[in-house]
């Protein structure tokens, strides 16, 4: 496997891959790999030739208040990580790389990136679709793959590759959680063992939802269990529980405890019909 640093390498790396028309599967990532990534990793493993994972954390995706200098950074371990899986290169570049002076140029999805996430996190879908499109044509993916968790984001990537007309497809692996049913997040290192007590209010709520649902409520009938739940809970601030079409009708919800944002989803269309 290749650690590598710039743009042009990444080029000349892949170079022969796209000359004998291998299938290559990129895995953007942002780093602090858990078995959500892994999983990404290793569903592409399985269906490409050649599988490429970006490790940049994007700073145009965060907010002036946000998380960005503590977000959770470990190379030399996502590297290692990633080399047991079988990846065959990891682009890690600086952030001078994928953003030079005199940069001034940002791709924006319309009206799904103002909604839920978008509405509360201004900005944030600009710069995630702006480092994707890049990473895209830097790397040239057949195949890019993504996790269910952060649902809104596959969405708004849907969308930029449809419009776009870009020449991949968007692979789309399921929510990975821990034991006790809390979705797996980078951020959750940041929590105590208190606050990932009290976190737990977000996936019991949309457990509710979607119990709710199946029980004949519907979606309205979710989105009432739901947030009975989380304005039950405490501990927790709620940034919004809401119904939304992300691919499907989606119980999505986002909540901050102490001074961590997380958030989930679930699927409802299926129940919801």
């Amino acid at each position: 496997m290749k650690v590598v640093r710039t743009i042009a390498g990444v080029r000349d790396e892949l170079a022969a891959a796209r000359r004998d028309a291998k299938t290559i599967g990129l895995v953007p990532t942002m780093g602090a790999f858990h078995e959500g990534h892994l999983s990404l990793i290793r569903a592409s493993v399985a269906e490409c030739d050649v599988t490429v994972v970006s490790l940049f954390v994007n700073p145009t995706q965060f907010g002036a208040t946000e998380d960005l200098s503590r977000y959770p950074r470990d190379e030399a371990r996502d590297v290692a990580l990633a080399d047991a899986e079988g990846v065959d290169l990891v682009f890690a570049p600086p952030v001078e790389e994928m953003y030079p002076a005199g940069f001034d140029t940002a791709v924006e999805v319309g009206e799904l990136s103002t909604v839920l996430e978008g509405a509360v996190r201004p900005g944030h879908f600009r710069g995630v679709s702006t480092v994707c499109t890049k990473l895209f044509h830097v790397v040239g993916p057949s195949l890019a793959y993504f996790g269910r968790k952060d649902a809104q984001q596959v969405a708004v990537i849907k969308a930029l590759v449809r419009d776009l007309d870009l020449p991949l497809a968007i692979r789309v692996l399921p929510i990975v959680r821990d034991a006790d049913g809390l979705a797996l997040s980078s951020r959750n290192a940041y929590l105590s063992a208190d606050e990932r007590r009290r976190a737990l209010a977000l996936p019991h709520a949309l457990e509710a939802g979607l119990a709710a649902c199946r029980a004949g409520g519907g979606a309205d009938g979710a989105l009432d269990a739901a947030r009975t739940v989380l304005s039950a809970a405490e501990g927790i601030a709620v940034d919004y529980a809401a119904l939304a079409d992300l691919d499907g009708l989606t119980l999505a919800a986002a909540i901050r405890v102490g001074s961590t944002r997380l958030i989930d989803n679930v699927l409802l269309e299926e129940e919801a019909r």
